[in-house]
Order: C-alpha cells, then structure tokens, then sequence
C-alpha cells in the first residue's frame, strides 16, 4: 500500500469520532484512520455495535467485511438504524470478489462502499467522502469534550498534563486537570497498569490502542487511546460495554444482557408476580472447535449462535424477553407476561435454527443442543428458577447418555475405517406406479466387533466428535461406488443414490474430487444420484448451488434428502438446482395422522411436482401409508415396507423376484 495522505476534518474540530468494525483487521485500520485525524473507537466484534455505535458519538461507521461477508452485511443491517438517526453515514469495505453481493450491501444499509484492492489514501478519502454527505445531511461534528456525559481526555506528552471531561472526572472523583499521579491512582489497579502500558506504545510510535477493565460505576469498558501526529498530544475515550447504557435496545424483539442484568430482571419480574418462563440452552461440540481451530473460532461460533437465537425468538416473544450468554456453552432466554406463554414455540424456533450447520474457520460444524424449560412458582428467585432449568437440561430426552456413548464410538471410528468394519447396505427406492425397483440408496453400517451393528447417525455422529467426518464420506463413497460398478447384469438399470455431508460441500473444489471418484470406480454418472440433506446444506446457498449445478453438469442427477426437517425449505427449493426431492420419514408418517397433516404432505409434494422435480417418499412403512401417497402424485418411495437395506446378494434376489 502506498503512503497515505492526511485528511482534514470538518468544522474546525481536530478529533472527530469515527466508529470502526473490523472482523480480521482492526488493529491495521484503526491506526490508518487515527493517522488521518479521526478519535477511533475500534471493534472487532458485531456484539452490540449499534449500541457501541450510538455512545461512541460518531456519525460515521465503517465496516470492513473483507473475508467476512456475511458477518459484514448482518453489521451494516444492525448500524442502519442508529447511523440513520444520528445522522450519519455507513461505509462498506469489500473484497473484489464480493463485488456481485453489492445490491445486498446497500439494502443492508450502505450508503457508501469501497472495493479492494485499494490503497490507504482510498481509503482515508472513503470516509471523507462520508464526511461530506454527513455536511450535508445537516449532522453536526461533536467535539471530544463535548456533552454532559462524554467520558474522555487528552494528555499533553510534552507538560505531561491530563485534562478530562467533567463527566469522567466526576466519576473518577478528582479535578479536570488532576496530577498524573492522582489520576493514576483513581483508577483501579488493572486499569493503572493498562494505561501505562498503551502510553508506552504511544510512545514508541503506535497511533492507536485500546483496552479493556472493569469499572466500578460502569462495568466493563474498553478505553480506546490513540496519538494526534501533528503534534504532542494523545487523546482517550472510555466506551461503556454494560447493554442498556446507550439507552435500551436499538430495536424490537428480546434484550440481549449479561448474565446478572438478565438475573437482575428475572427477580424484578418475579417480585412484581408477573408469570417468568426460563429456558437454558446447551451447546455441545464447541470445545472440539476450540481444540481444533483455536479459541477464536470457538468465540466466532459462539456469536453465531447468539444471533441465531435472538432471531429465532423475536416473533415468539417480542419485546417482554432477554437472553443472556451463561457459562461456558450456554444461553439464558427469559420471558415474561404474555411472552412467558410463548417460550414453548420459541424453544421448537431455537432449536431448528441451532440445528443448521455452522462454518468454522473452513470446516462445517454441526452443534448437539439441549434444552431445559422450567416456569417461575410462587416464591421463587431468579437464581432459584435457572437452577431448576439446569435440571431439566440434566436430564432432558436422556441425551447426555447418548452423547456420552457417541464420545466412546469417535475414539473407535478411526480403526473402524482401516479395518473395513464400515460397510455398505442398499436399501430399495421403487416406482409406485407399478411396484417396479428403480434404484437403491447406499446406507452405511458398522458392524462393530463388540457392539454388533450401528446404523449410519450414530456411526456419522461418532465421526463428527472425531472429526473424521470427511474421511467417513469418502470411505463410504469409494465402497457404494466399487461396488455398485461390480453389480450382476440383473443390477445394471438400477440408479444408485450416494450422500454427501456438509463437510464434503464445504471443501474447495468437491465437485471435481467427487466426479474424479465416479470415474475411477467405473460406475456411469447417468445412473448416479448426489443426495445432500436439508440440514446439511451450508448457509451460503449460492455456493451450495454452484456446486450441485457442476454435478448436474457432469453428469448426475441431485436430490435434496430428509426434506421437512430443516429452517429454510422453500429457500433451498428456489436456490438450488435438484431432480429428486426425498420427504423426509417423519412427514411421511403424518400423512395418516390429522387432515391437517395430509394437507402439509398434499402442499409439499405439489409444491416438489410444480417445480418439476420427482419425489421420493421415505421412510413407507404400511400399505395405508403408500396408499394416501399414491393419491397425492408421489411417484417413489423407499422404506421397510419393501426391503430394509440389503447385502449385495439378498438385493439381487428380490429384484430377480419382483421381475
């Protein structure tokens, strides 16, 4: 990058405020813009940026979503509002390849944007550019002493002076321009020694730096320092990080607090008999991230899982709500009045959308989840009530059983794959107009030498904790592919349906690995079907897409299996380039339940047949069952009502029968 040039700033005030999120350089931009001028109040994190937003006093943010696209848009959407109201201007960064995404971006809320790769001065120009739509729209610049409740200073390096704000010098109880040595003992002892370590990095060139401590009359806080290079001075602001401090939230929906605020208004709610419902939610599988891909990847899934959830429960619950982050893996949602009524549904929307993958880092994560719902009683404390939810996540459906199990089998599923104790069943897919067999799906089992057999969740799920899932999928390929290419001339018509994971659609370039694992079998990619389940598509369907149309385009058909579980179906309908559409077996047994339920069947098969896609009905188990589906258009199905899934030879046998 070239060198940059200085910029002015407008209407006479030295340090305007500027507020910045990068998701992976900070560090970098925020010295840039501090050499440019501006007071930087720098994050790295989306976690209440609107609120950091409104108390920093700045009228321009700037989000840099180079490498994180998504994470960027879902920031702008957040910053929209408050940048609009103060007013202010919201300024993207983009990759190159990001580019296409633009009409997002601005519908997010920009209303500026720059593309890399570009050099500093571009980018310093950038934000002056928003400066003046800024001028324009009437926003005044604030100064930084500006305000009854502005928390800053300045220090003169050379006179070895600080002069505060009135409003910080209230609170640290000593003059607007005390003695470094009374300053400096005000503070508590962790911040004492922070502030001497920022001012040594001042010191030694560094424009900008920040850091984060307790504070008596505020909480957390992260005080931002950066150094005016045109002359001897440094500047600091104390940013407030305890939600509710920027005045509530920045929009409808649950209030996200920390843990005591949340515990504080749960008492509140109790004490005023207003009915409180509590649910504890547990994340399994974080802690092999952290083992995995560090810490920060785990901190990352986290913050996911936070946005998932608030979006999950905000038509449910409304506003009389919040959720709070607990201990290690948990999340605390409390509902109250009419909401408390509600946290049932909530709880269903909570749990469908934890159940989608999560990209960490370049792998595909799938969390276990586990809920614990209790209702306030007479007499009750909020810690008396999250203890009980603690409880009934203890012992919820008995999973901590099944994942302790599932914990023994991943120490084994390396072993199990080297031995060939991993083999492959075909279970039959047949044409109900006629009875006639017209594929088989592959099915992975694993004949344990001192379990017996275990079906393919469990074997897939053992795999996930060993993180050996990859290695799985293409073992069980490699082996449906051999040897279905082997099948007698009885065999030969028959289609062969293989899946693939989450974790094969997220890695570079599965489409020709996959193609080249076809070819090398021997097997034609006619008579090959890619099935891919609802849950296990990743959340850039765009990707998804091309990948599914490159094996489309080479040859093979692709269906969408276990249809009905997941969050989005009619998005993945819509998005994605299918022939087969498979219901999944729990839809499927509905249809002999309730009119209601047939009608929900009826809509997913005509919704399937309309967009031109076949569907195959898993999971048939009675004749009622294939009866009501043939008289709602389904054309296949699979499932024990024909065969479970067969050996080489017992399949063979059955299809010579059935001719």
């Amino acid at each position: 990058m070239g060198q940059m040039g200085v910029i002015g700033t407008g209407q006479g005030i030295t340090n305007p405020m500027l507020f910045l999120l990068s998701f992976r350089q900070r560090d970098e931009l925020s010295n840039l813009y501090a050499h440019a001028g501006w007071q930087v109040v720098a994050a790295r994190r989306r976690d209440a940026a609107a609120q950091r937003f409104r108390t920093s006093g700045a009228h321009i943010a700037v989000v840099d979503a180079r490498g994180a696209l998504e994470d960027g848009i879902a920031a702008l959407t957040d910053l929209a509002t408050p940048v609009a109201e103060a007013p202010g201007a919201l300024v993207a960064l983009l990759s190159k390849g990001d580019a296409d995404r633009l009409d997002d971006v601005l519908a997010a809320g920009a209303t500026h944007f720059l593309v890399s790769p570009v050099t500093e001065v571009e980018l310093a120009q950038a934000v002056r550019f928003a400066m003046r739509h800024v001028e324009r729209l009437g926003g005044g610049w604030r100064d930084l002493h500006a305000g009854a409740s502005a928390l800053v200073w300045s220090h003169d390096s050379v006179q070895d002076g600080f002069r505060l704000s009135p409003a910080l010098a209230a609170m640290l109880q000593v003059d607007v321009a005390p003695a470094t040595r009374t300053l400096l003992a005000a503070l508590p002892g962790p911040a004492r020694k922070s502030l001497r370590d920022a001012r040594r990095s001042l010191a030694t060139g560094r424009r900008a730096v920040a850091f984060a401590h307790d504070a008596p009359e505020l909480g957390r806080v992260v005080v931002h320092m950066q150094r005016d290079p045109h002359g001897g001075r440094s500047h600091g602001l104390v940013e407030p990080l305890v939600a509710g401090s920027a005045g509530g939230k920045a929009g409808g929906g649950p209030e996200v607090r920390d843990l005591a605020g949340t515990t504080a208004w749960i008492d509140d709610r109790l004490a005023g008999g207003h009915p409180v419902s509590v649910s504890l939610v547990s994340l399994g599988g974080v802690e092999a991230i952290n083992r995995e891909l560090g810490r920060e990847a785990g901190d990352w899934l986290l913050r996911a899982a936070l946005r998932r959830i608030e979006a999950a429960v905000r038509e449910p619950l409304g506003n009389d709500a919040m959720i709070a982050r607990g201990e290690g893996a948990e999340f605390l949602i409390a509902a109250s009045g009419p909401a408390a009524a509600q946290v049932e549904l909530a709880d269903a929307a909570v749990r469908q959308s934890l159940g989608r993958s999560f990209v960490a880092g370049e792998q595909v994560a799938r969390l276990s989840i586990r809920i614990g719902r209790v209702e306030g009683l007479d007499g009750d404390s909020a810690a008396q009530l999250i203890q009980r939810a603690r409880l009934a996540l203890d012992i919820a459906d008995g999973e901590r059983r099944g994942r302790e199990e599932l914990d023994g089998l991943a120490l084994e599923v390396a072993r199990a794959i080297e031995q060939d104790e991993v083999e492959v069943l075909f279970q039959p897919q047949v044409a109900i107009g006629g009875g006639k067999i017209v594929g088989v799906e592959a099915l992975a089992r694993w004949r344990h030498p001192t379990r017996g057999e275990i079906g393919a969740e469990a074997l897939f799920g053992a795999a996930e904790r060993a993180r050996l899932t990859v290695q799985l999928s293409e073992h069980v390929q490699r082996c449906a592919l051999r040897r279905a290419a082997l099948w007698p001339r009885s065999l030969a018509k028959l289609r062969l349906s293989i899946n693939v994971t989450a974790a094969d659609v997220a890695r570079p370039g599965f489409a020709d690995l996959l193609l080249d694992r076809i070819d090398t079998s021997g097997f034609p990619r006619r008579r090959l079907t890619i099935e891919i389940t609802e849950n296990g598509l990743i959340e850039d369907l765009g990707d998804a897409a091309r990948l599914l149309a490159e094996l489309r385009t080479g040859g093979c058909r692709v269906a969408i299996d276990d249809f009905g579980t997941g969050y989005s179906s009619l998005a993945y309908l819509k998005a994605l380039p299918l022939d087969y559409l498979k219901i999944d077996k729990r839809l499927t047994q509905d249809i002999t339940g309730s009119p209601r339920d047939r009608i929900v069947v009826r809509g997913v098969i005509d919704m399937a047949r309309s967009l031109g896609l076949s569907v195959i009905a898993e999971g048939v188990e009675t004749e009622e069952q294939l009866d009501l589906l043939a008289k709602e258009g389904c054309q296949f199905f699979q499932g024990y009502l024909c065969a479970e899934p067969l050996p080489l030879d017992a399949l063979e046998a059955l299809v010579t029968r059935g001719r």
